[in-house]
Parts: C-alpha cells; sequence; structure tokens
C-alpha cells in the first residue's frame, strides 16, 4: 500500500508503518494525518495483518505537526488544525481500538504529537539515541494526538504535567524508566527486535488480544465491580471462541496452540 507520506508494508501477517518525509523529520501535516487514517483503517480490516508497527524514515520517529504548513494558512490556521487534527484523532482511536496489537518502533526523536503517537502505541521499544519531548507549550499551544489521555496514565498526573509545563526532553533510558517506553534496543537491532516480536505476536490469539486491550483501557473508567463483571463476561465469551478451544486444547494436548488456522 504505497502512500506519498505514509507507507505500508505487510511481512510475515505485520502491518509495517512508516511516516515517511524524513527531509522534515516525518512532520505531520495534513496529507500525513489523512495517509495516517487510511493506513490505520486498512490495517484495522485487513485480515493479511494480525499485528501492527510504526516507526519512522531516517533518523527521527517524529518531530510533531508540521508548523511551517500550519502557519502557511495565516488567519485559517484553526480550521486548518481541526482538519488535521480530525484526521490524525481517528487515526489513533482506530490503532487503540484494533484487535491487533500496535508496536511503537521509536528510531529518534518523537517529540510533540509524534511523542503522543508513542503513547497512544500499546508497546514501545526504543532506540538507544531516541529522545523524547512533549514540546507544545513551548510555541504556546495544548497537546493533541490522544498525549493529554495517555501520558498522565503512563507516567502519572505530575510528571505528565512536568513534561508539558517544562519541556524536559527525556532521553530512551529515562522513559523506560518512566514507564513510556517498555524495552531500549541498539539503533541497529530496534526493527529486527521489533519485527521478531511483531512476527510472535502475529501468530497469537489475536481477537484474545483485542479484548484484552479493551479490558486494560476501560478499566481506568471502571470501579473494581463493574471492571471484574466485564472480565467475567469475556472470560467466558473467549473460551467458547473457536481461539479459546483452540489454546485450551492445546494446552491439555501439550503442543503449540495454531491460532491462524483457527
Amino acid at each position: 500500500m504505497e502512500k506519498n507520506r505514509v507507507h505500508l508494508s505487510i511481512e510475515n501477517h505485520v502491518g509495517i508503518i512508516t511516516l515517511n518525509r524524513p527531509e522534515v523529520g516525518n512532520a505531520i501535516d495534513l496529507q500525513t494525518a489523512k495517509e495516517l487514517m487510511d493506513v490505520s483503517i486498512f490495517c484495522s480490516e485487513s485480515e493479511k495483518i494480525r499485528a501492527v508497527v510504526i516507526t519512522g524514515a531516517g533518523n527521527k520517529f517524529s518531530v510533531g505537526g508540521d508548523l511551517k504548513s500550519f502557519a502557511n494558512e495565516g488567519d485559517e490556521i484553526g480550521s486548518h488544525l481541526k482538519s488535521v487534527t480530525a484526521y490524525l484523532h481517528q487515526a489513533i482511536s482506530y490503532f487503540a481500538r484494533m484487535n491487533k496489537p500496535v508496536i511503537g518502533a521509536v528510531n529518534g526523536v518523537a517529540a510533540g504529537a509524534g511523542m503522543s503517537l508513542a503513547c497512544a502505541c500499546d508497546l514501545v521499544y526504543a532506540s538507544e539515541n531516541s529522545k523524547f519531548v512533549m514540546a507544545y507549550n513551548k510555541i504556546g499551544l495544548t497537546p493533541d494526538g490522544s498525549g493529554s489521555y495517555f501520558l498522565p496514565r503512563l507516567v502519572g498526573m505530575k510528571r505528565a504535567l512536568e513534561l508539558m509545563y517544562t519541556n524536559r526532553l527525556l532521553d530512551a533510558k529515562e522513559a523506560n524508566e518512566w514507564g513510556i517506553v517498555n524495552h531500549v534496543v541498539s539503533e541497529d537491532k530496534l526493527m529486527e527486535v521489533v519485527l521478531d516480536l511483531a512476527g510472535t505476536l502475529a501468530n497469537g490469539p489475536m481477537n484474545a488480544f483485542g479484548a484484552t486491550k479493551k479490558l486494560f483501557y476501560h478499566s481506568l473508567q471502571e470501579t473494581l465491580e463493574s471492571q471484574m463483571s466485564k472480565e467475567s463476561l469475556l472470560l467466558a465469551e473467549r473460551a467458547n471462541s473457536i481461539e479459546g478451544k483452540e489454546g485450551i486444547s492445546a494446552f491439555l494436548e501439550k503442543r503449540e496452540a495454531d491460532y491462524l488456522k483457527h
């Protein structure tokens, strides 16, 4: 699936999404946001894709919004940003809601909306040279791309506000310690490690992954009892599903489950 600003390739049931504007640090403009939404829809619907990886071309993940293109809109900048965020936010919503695991492979700077996009991934692996910064308040703006939703949930409210107010730059090690990144990997091994993980997940129980993702995200708004009620309902549903029956049978028969054929 070739796009001008966002590229999608499929390998071993893994959809690899590459933000493809390396000449501007993979900055997100209106066209990039729209293409990202189109790709997110394709990934959510395609039966060929069972796991998703998001990364950036060149030596950066994404520097965030394309401020130059925004400023060119003059007095129409407000309307323009509503269009950009409409596409970007829909893309992130699809990534967060799809059954397929979504892994961010942060290969350099993740700033502004780039950091927000990374935070929205289910798992994040970062190269040793990666940097994370929210950057919005520095230029008098507020976060978008789900940053105000996921960041406080990942690091806590006070740390999230510190990152916003001070524009503190986190290196990969700090981002890992703060819970933004799962693992830090050497630059030359990043994609190899991420694709190996994505391939393993693509062979796993995709619908169980999706149900688990929904449970975890919904838990943030539920009481203990209402969350346990959801757990009970989904557990019974999954046990009676084709995936669940295969998984239980494989366990009892002491063999590896084959979820691709079920």
